[in-house]
């Protein structure tokens, strides 16, 4: 296969560096030609000086002058090829984004952020590996009219769509993506069965869980991850976004799409046909696999990385989720059937009240209670058809909207006291 020229947006955090890792272990396929970062500089001065990138964007400009000295500074021996131009803010890094060497772009910037760099990729035609689910659930009715304008490509980096792409390649897509992001169901599909590990708390009971501080919650039990999307798999709330996301990549109902628990995190995803069929994705879990997948597709790479050995996992279980101690499952299915912007002010609801939460000022138990109470106060103002503006918006509000439902959630519990 041909070398592809990546740009990574969030080259320092977790899928950035797995990104380039990968790079690392197949230097013949893949080339860095743009990263964007935030404020680790250390990392970036490395990543720089070891892939020689033709631009880097990092989210905060007075961070600039700080790279560039960093960089002047390097010995003669570690400088790297080539100084890359360097350019900040949102506009940074939508020129990143939209960089014209970048054959595929993959979107590893965490939360809403994404959006807009995302959409830059997009109208300059480029093929995405997105990672970032956030930027398809809260902008999907505008995402995929985006696409079917420019015929980027969208693959889904993250395992569990991964997984379920991967199973379909074995019926009629063959090998096809011209359906992702359409609305158009796959022919044959019948059902999606995201799995979940259950995060932090999946052994714990629900009454337990008033219990539960910051450094319990970011302990996930099979998967190393940033702190907001380690949380989002405690609450369940990750696969609530998965299943709206589901929704828009594969066009499945959302009755179609079921959550399982499954703690040993080996099948990453199945589907069910309609003959009854259920493929499954396995493998251990590790985020390079379904990046590389998206990187390599549609060729399929020899890696050195430990095989899966099923009589050392021993055995494979399930379980149904339990809404009790899972109530921002359901919080997702009702705002993914509302549609319109209402998967938008959930999601930056939630990046809210996690955030929140990460600073000590809500409770664990409280995260699901400002969603809602959000989601709630947004029924009167849903847009059905909203355009890009109407996003951002409502993105705005909701975070503001989270800080007001979190004095009112404090009155209560005073007056109640």
């Amino acid at each position: 296969m041909p070398v592809k020229a990546i740009s990574v947006l969030g080259s320092t955090g977790s899928i950035g560096t797995q990104t380039l890792e990968i790079v690392d272990c197949f230097p013949e396929h893949f080339r860095i030609v743009a990263l964007t970062a935030g404020n680790n500089l250390d990392l970036l001065v490395r990543q720089i000086t070891k892939h020689s990138p033709e631009l880097v964007a990092l989210a905060d400009t007075n961070l600039l002058k700080e790279l560039d000295e960093c960089l002047s500074s390097l010995p003669l021996s570690d400088r790297p090829q080539r100084f890359p131009k360097l350019v900040g803010g949102s506009d940074g890094i939508c020129t990143a984004a939209s960089w014209p060497t970048a054959d595929l772009v993959v979107t590893g910037i965490v939360g809403c952020a994404g959006l807009l760099p995302t959409i830059a990729a997009i109208r300059a035609g480029k093929d995405l590996a997105l990672a970032n689910k956030e930027t398809l659930i809260a902008a999907g009715p505008v995402i995929i009219p985006e696409l079917a304008k420019s015929g980027s490509k969208l693959l889904p980096a993250d395992s569990e769509h991964s997984a379920i792409f991967q199973c379909l390649q074995g019926t009629p897509w063959n090998q096809d993506v011209t359906r992702l992001s359409t609305g158009i169901a796959t022919p044959g599909l019948k059902r999606i069965i995201l799995t979940a590990s259950g995060g932090a708390f999946r052994d714990w009971k629900a009454v337990d869980l008033g219990k539960v501080t910051i450094a319990d919650a970011i302990k996930h039990p099979n998967w190393n991850m940033g702190k907001k999307i380690t949380v989002d798999s405690a609450t369940l709330m990750n696969k609530g976004l998965e299943v709206i996301e589901a929704h828009y990549l594969f066009g499945l109902d959302y009755s179609q799409i079921d959550i399982v628990i499954h703690p040993q995190s080996i099948i990453h995803s199945m589907i069910e046909l309609v003959d009854s069929s259920v493929l499954a994705q396995l493998g251990w879990p590790d985020m390079k696999l379904p990046i590389l997948y998206c990187m390599s597709w549609p060729k399929r790479l020899e890696t050195p990385w430990p095989k899966l050995d099923l009589a050392e996992v021993g055995q494979l279980t399930f379980q149904t989720p339990d809404k009790n101690k899972y109530p921002c499952t359901e919080i997702a299915y009702e705002a993914g059937k509302a549609g319109g912007t209402m998967p938008a002010v959930m999601n930056a609801a939630n990046e809210q009240a996690v955030a929140l939460f990460l600073e000590g000022q809500v409770s664990f138990l409280e995260i699901p209670k400002l969603i809602e109470a959000v989601c709630e106060r947004h029924q009167s103002d849903l847009e059905k058809n909203p355009t890009l503006s109407d996003i951002l918006a409502v993105d705005i509000w909701a975070r503001e909207a989270v800080y007001q439902s979190m004095i009112n959630l404090t009155q209560r519990t005073i007056h109640v006291l």
